[in-house]
């Protein structure tokens, strides 16, 4: 009987797959290796280039920071060093804090602090629920009329009834010396709620449907799904309406000109810094008061550092939703 000869004996190991051979390692070039984070066709920068962007941004900087040094360090200067140096003080000479001391002092600056951070918290709120309510209805074809609405928001972008039938109509609602008239009559930015209403269009059709098919109406539709995928621009917003409300002094001019009491700071600062008139209602007389205890350019910037401090604080919270842009209509299965 013949046995073949390519039979393999039971139990012996069988030859595994060979190893593939490892990959040989790239040359090394002269040319330097792209930073991590790089697009891989992106050339490395130049010394030139990164001389002239770190040139620039120091610019930039120094628009920015000299002037709030200039302005913060004669608030806290002596009136010798005010005098010593001419007006704005550049270099430390003399700190003292009298002029904040004399300007939280003053009834009136209190009062109007208070003012401006009533009139941006409600118009802000108020404008913002205006505006995200418009954009969401304008951003849903389904809506009633939302073409002609939008055609006709654009309309008022280019052309205007002009500030006296404006006046006119608020005073006719007897807006005037009353605290809506300085929030109702700029309420609404056309261009805020176009924006808005642009993010909103882009929010996923899938997500809707979805909270449609879970017995979700529009309000919660609008509060569960379309706000939470567009938080940064909405935040954005809020912050424009914010800054608009806080360093708005027009209104004042207009319907409140004669009642110290109700004035916002700016329009103290209006008065006081560009007029050159004293705090209203203030034992303050003035510039170049006799009997003024702080130089009176020191107590100018004062109140200019008061008006600055709170915008100075929120942006940094805000940075974030500048740099990151807006999540829309992500669907993860």
């Amino acid at each position: 009987m013949s046995h073949s000869p390519t039979t393999v004996r039971e139990g012996a190991a069988q030859p595994g797959p060979t190893a593939p051979a490892p990959a040989p390692r790239p040359a090394r070039t002269g040319r330097p290796r792209a930073r991590a984070g790089r697009a891989p066709w992106e050339e490395p920068p130049t010394l030139i280039g990164q001389g002239a962007k770190g040139i620039t941004l120091a610019g930039v900087i120094a628009a920015v920071a000299v002037p709030l040094w200039i302005i913060g360090l004669t608030s806290i200067s002596t009136p010798g060093a005010v005098n010593r140096a001419g007006g704005l003080v550049i270099w430390p000479d003399g700190i003292t804090f009298d002029a904040y001391q004399q300007m939280l002092g003053d009834g009136t600056v209190r009062t109007a602090l208070m003012v401006s951070f009533a009139i941006t918290v409600v118009g802000t709120l108020v404008s913002m629920i205006v505006s995200v309510m418009a954009a969401y209805g304008l951003s849903r074809s389904e809506s009633f009329a939302h073409r002609p609405i939008l055609t006709l928001l654009i309309v008022t972008m280019f052309v205007s009834g002009g500030l006296i039938p404006t006046f006119l109509v608020v005073t006719g609602l007897g807006g005037y010396d009353q605290w809506w008239s300085l929030i109702l009559p700029s309420a609404v930015s056309v261009f805020n709620i176009l924006v808005l209403r642009s993010f909103y269009s882009t929010t996923s059709a899938d997500l809707i449907d979805a909270a449609r098919l879970d017995g979700a109406g529009d309000w919660r539709i609008l509060w569960s799904v379309v706000l939470p995928t567009s938080r940064a621009v909405t935040a954005v917003i809020a912050l424009f309406y914010a800054v608009g409300y806080w360093n708005s002094f027009f209104n004042v001019m207009l319907y409140m000109p004669t009642s110290a009491e109700k004035w916002p700071l700016q329009y103290v600062l209006l008065t006081y810094v560009n007029r050159g008139n004293g705090l209203p209602g203030s034992v303050n007389s003035g510039f170049g008061a006799a009997n003024s205890q702080t130089a009176p350019l020191t107590l100018q910037m004062a109140v200019v550092v008061l008006t600055l401090v709170p915008l100075l604080m929120v942006y940094p919270f805000m940075q974030k939703h500048f740099r990151t842009g807006v999540l829309t209509g992500a669907i993860k299965g």
